[in-house]
């Protein structure tokens, strides 16, 4: 089995090169894209190398969209039989992708999710942590989920499945819509304890708290439209 890692990142000069390293040193076979969202820092210089050596593939959006758009644009690069995604400011660690894989790679599961309220929460606000808890309840209300951690990063799926959905997702909105599109494919999602250590915004966090909202709509709005 084949992992193909999508590593979205936008402004993330000072973290990168260690979630790529990090994510190398994973002992599995696979492919690294990480696709530059439009950064204005020193992102692009930092991954001239890597682009120029071919050890992973790099796509640069010429302007910032949103983690949802670059993912979409890390699809076209897959070549995986599985796909996840690993943000690039580390505050999942790689080290987990063989836990997260397994059940897929056993043939138990077709989607699995890393849920930190499973395994362990390290610097977590409270207002995220009741953000995080209403989004499970509500994808777990509008699509029979039974999710504890619905807006989790770590997300590993099949890649045909994934690459059949047709997604639209722009900014932060990816994980409510990809997960409304597979439980709406009566797919069921299989949850896996993580270990989780956040940072705050000095240290560059991008997603907050008010983001929830969006995320709510996205729900909501998928539960009734493709």
């Amino acid at each position: 089995m084949k992992l193909s890692v999508i590593i979205p990142c936008f402004d993330e000069a000072q973290h990168v090169l260690q979630a790529i390293e990090a994510v190398k040193a994973v002992d599995i076979p696979k492919q690294i894209i990480v696709v530059d969202d439009g950064s204005t820092d020193d992102t692009r210089q930092v991954l001239a190398d890597y682009n120029s050596d071919g050890s992973i593939i790099v796509h640069r959006c010429e302007r910032n969209e949103g983690k949802g758009a670059a993912i979409r644009a890390g699809l076209e690069y897959v070549t995986g039989d599985v796909v996840i995604i690993q943000d690039a400011d580390l505050e999942y660690d790689p080290r987990q992708f063989p836990e997260i894989v397994k059940p897929i790679a056993d043939g138990e599961a077709d989607v699995v999710y890393g849920s930190r309220f499973l395994g362990s929460i390290d610097g977590m606000r409270l207002r995220n942590r009741i953000a995080n808890y209403i989004l499970a309840c509500t994808a777990n209300i509008l699509f029979n989920a039974h999710l504890t951690d619905e807006a989790t990063c770590y997300k590993a799926f099949k890649t045909d499945l994934l690459k059949s959905l047709p997604l639209r997702c722009k900014r932060f909105e990816f994980c409510p819509e990809v997960t409304a599109k597979v439980r709406k494919r009566g797919i069921k999602i299989k949850e896996v304890p993580i270990r989780y250590v956040g940072r705050c915004a000095a240290q560059g966090k991008k997603i907050k708290w008010t983001d929830a909202f969006e995320a709510m709509w996205a729900l909501i709005k998928y539960r009734f439209v493709d």
